[in-house]
């Protein structure tokens, strides 16, 4: 096909090219633009005279918006039309290309699945509006404890702060607030129920239920910890556990005591580095069945956690005792900062006030043993 003929218009850069308009055989004028832009020569179609109402002089207007960029060229539009969007969803399987050691990763999937990617997974960050995210947390709040809300919208907070550190995409234009969640539950376990959960260990069958529940209540380890836990990570001569990659994310140390030595010595050693495998000797998930099995047997109460309940049983242990500091208990159970551990400082402070009670008792007490000054003690003397 020839090329049609340029006819240059009055204004710079604007010209016009004659053809039929669409849908009829009235001639048309196509006008075009010339400029260049960032050392480029750039050509594009501005518009058409009567379907677009285009005019050399809005023409000329557009070249020049184009020019100092205040608009994109038609090119960088098509290009940006064809850029990959990324919405909620593409950002989250970026993240899990990004981590795939993520610790919780199948909860979180599950949360992502369940909750975001219904109802705002097509969308791009910058898309959602505050009302989005309150139909999120009404919808989650049905049937969910407030601590699984929170969790739900962390994760959406997460993916778009990742979009964001990443540089794929925009972020919503408002913070994405958490509810805030008093789960700061203590846990613990009077002599009795200790002694029974002791004896229902002895009586059960599992080959390391029980004695991972042990090595919690004479530890505090968390859940996650001991199931990764290693014989490597047991110096047994220097009486030390190493704790990789705890929740505070760096390494730690924590004191091998008397019962966790003999927990540890009486378990069966195979060829797995685990010390407490699963299947085939590779780590194992959980053990929630064989331990809720000890819980009821002991007839421990239905909302205490097997496991991690007993980490709250031996911090409390420890506050309540009254001869150890918080400083200490934190270091103990690896907490980053202070703030985790302060949930038993009352522990501490009833032990203290019991203290100074018994100080004032004994005070009384010796004041009313001592003579009054002056007094002349009697001394009977036997009848003659």
């Amino acid at each position: 096909m020839p090329a049609l003929k340029r006819f240059w218009t009055d204004y710079p850069g604007v010209y016009y090219v004659e053809s039929k308009a669409i849908g009829s055989k009235k001639p048309e004028k196509i006008y075009y633009i010339k400029y260049r832009k960032n050392g480029k020569a750039v050509e594009e179609k501005a518009g058409r005279q009567f379907s677009d109402d285009m005019t050399p002089a809005r023409a000329a207007g557009l070249r020049t918006r184009k020019i100092e960029g205040d608009i994109p060229s038609n090119k960088e539009r098509r290009e940006e039309k064809n850029k990959k969007k990324w919405t909620i969803k593409s950002l989250w399987e970026e993240y899990l290309k990004a981590h795939p050691d993520l610790k919780g990763l199948k909860t979180d999937k599950n949360r992502f699945d369940l909750y975001l990617d219904a109802s705002l997974g097509n969308k791009e960050p910058a898309q959602i509006a505050p009302l989005d995210v309150d139909r999120l947390r009404i919808n989650a709040s049905k049937g969910h404890k407030p601590a699984t809300v929170r969790n739900i919208l962390e994760l959406l907070r997460r993916i778009v702060n990742f979009g964001i550190e990443k540089r794929l995409a925009q972020g919503p234009g408002f913070r994405i607030k958490l509810p805030k969640v008093n789960n700061l539950k203590t846990e613990d376990l009077t002599p009795d129920q200790l002694k029974a959960l002791l004896d229902a260990i002895e009586k059960d069958d599992h080959p390391l239920a029980g004695a991972l529940l042990q090595l919690a209540l004479y530890t505090g380890m968390r859940r996650g910890e001991l199931l990764r836990l290693k014989w490597e990570d047991i110096d047994f001569k220097r009486g030390f556990i190493s704790i990789r990659d705890p929740k505070g994310r760096q390494d730690q140390k924590i004191p091998l005591n008397d019962a966790a030595r003999r927990v540890l010595q009486n378990l069966p050693r195979g060829e797995s580095p685990y010390v407490f495998p699963g299947r085939k000797g590779q780590q194992r998930i959980n053990i929630n069945r064989p331990a809720k099995k000890i819980k009821d047997a002991a007839g421990l109460p239905k909302d205490f956690r097997a496991i991690h309940g007993l980490r709250h049983a031996y911090a409390s242990m420890l506050a309540s005792s009254g001869k150890v500091d918080l400083y200490t208990i934190q270091k103990l159970l690896t907490h980053k900062s202070p703030a985790m551990t302060q949930r038993y400082a009352h522990l501490r402070d009833e032990t203290l006030h019991k203290a100074s009670s018994l100080a004032v008792e004994l005070v009384t007490q010796a004041i009313k043993e001592k003579p009054e000054e002056g007094a002349i003690e009697k001394v009977s003397t036997p009848r003659k």
